[in-house]
C-alpha cells in the first residue's frame, strides 16, 4: 500500500477483501465468479481487495485475476499457492507463519483479548476481527480490539457486518472502523452515527474536528489495518456512493 496523492484513493484502495461464497450471500461457485467478475468490471474495482475462498474449494477456484485469501476450514492442500490465509485462534500457532505471506488469526473479543494478541505479536502473525454475523460485538468491545492491535503494532482485517459505512441500527459502519483506526479515538468514533460527521475527498479523511491527509492515511493502511471482508461488493460501495465520496 503505497503512498498516494488522493485520500480516496489511500484510504479505499483494495479494502474490500470479496466473500460471494460466505454468508449471507453463500453464492454458489459459478455465481460468485460472475458476481467477482462485475466487480472487477466496475469503475470501483480500485476497492478490489483479494478474493475470500474456503480452503476446500480451492481446487475448483479458477483464476480470478488477483490475490486469493484461503480461510483454512480445513488444512491448506498441499502445493496450493495463496497471499493470505484466515484462520480461528486454536490449537498450535508454531507453523503458521509458513502457510502464507500474511496470516490472519480470529480473535474472539473476550476477557483473554489481550493475552491473545501478545501472542499474535510475538509470532509475527496478523488479527482478524468479526464485527457481526451472528453475534455483533458491542462499540468498547470493538474499540478494546483495534486499541490493542495499535499498541502492539498489529495489522488486522475486519469481517462480517460491515456492509455500511456508517454505524446504523446496532450495526459496525466501516467509515466508523476506519476513523477508529486513524484517529485513534476509538470508542467515540466507533459510536458515530451522524454520516455528516465524516468527510472524504481528494484532501483528507474527515471525522468531525480530525482530519488526516493521504500520507497518513497510505500509513494506516499499511501498518494497521489491511481490509475488511464483506460477501457483498456493492453494497459497501453504494453506501459511499451514497455520502458523495464514490465515483471519483
Amino acid at each position: 500500500m503505497g503512498q498516494l496523492d488522493d485520500a480516496r484513493q489511500a484510504l479505499l484502495s483494495r479494502l474490500i477483501d470479496h466473500a460471494p461464497l460466505f454468508p449471507p450471500a453463500s453464492l454458489p461457485l459459478p455465481d460468485a465468479i460472475t458476481e467477482d467478475e462485475r466487480a472487477r468490471a466496475s469503475r470501483d474495482a480500485f476497492m478490489l481487495g483479494r478474493f475470500v475462498c474456503p480452503a476446500t474449494r480451492l481446487d475448483e477456484l479458477p483464476d480470478v485475476g488477483r490475490g486469493v485469501s484461503a480461510v483454512l476450514d480445513e488444512p491448506l492442500p498441499p502445493g496450493q499457492s495463496v497471499e493470505a490465509v484466515e484462520l480461528r485462534m486454536e490449537g498450535d500457532l508454531t507453523a503458521l507463519s509458513s502457510l502464507a505471506g500474511e496470516v490472519y488469526v480470529e480473535v474472539p473479543l473476550a476477557e483473554d483479548l489481550d493475552e491473545r494478541l501478545d501472542v499474535l505479536a510475538a509470532r509475527g502473525l496478523r488479527a482478524k476481527v468479526r464485527c457481526g454475523g451472528a453475534a455483533t460485538p458491542s462499540t468498547e468491545e470493538l474499540a478494546a480490539f483495534v486499541r490493542g492491535c495499535r499498541e502492539r503494532a498489529l495489522v488486522f482485517k475486519a469481517t462480517a457486518g460491515l456492509h455500511h459505512a456508517v454505524r446504523a441500527n446496532g450495526e459496525h459502519g466501516f467509515l466508523n472502523l476506519l476513523a477508529a483506526v486513524v484517529f485513534a479515538d476509538e470508542e467515540r468514533a466507533l459510536a458515530e452515527t451522524d454520516p455528516g460527521a465524516f468527510e472524504l475527498d481528494a484532501h483528507a479523511f474527515r471525522w468531525r474536528s480530525r482530519s488526516a491527509p493521504a500520507v497518513e492515511l497510505a500509513r494506516a493502511r499499511r501498518d494497521r489495518i489491511n481490509s475488511i471482508g464483506s460477501c457483498s461488493f456493492f453494497e459497501p460501495v453504494e453506501e459511499l456512493e451514497a455520502l458523495g465520496v464514490l465515483p471519483l
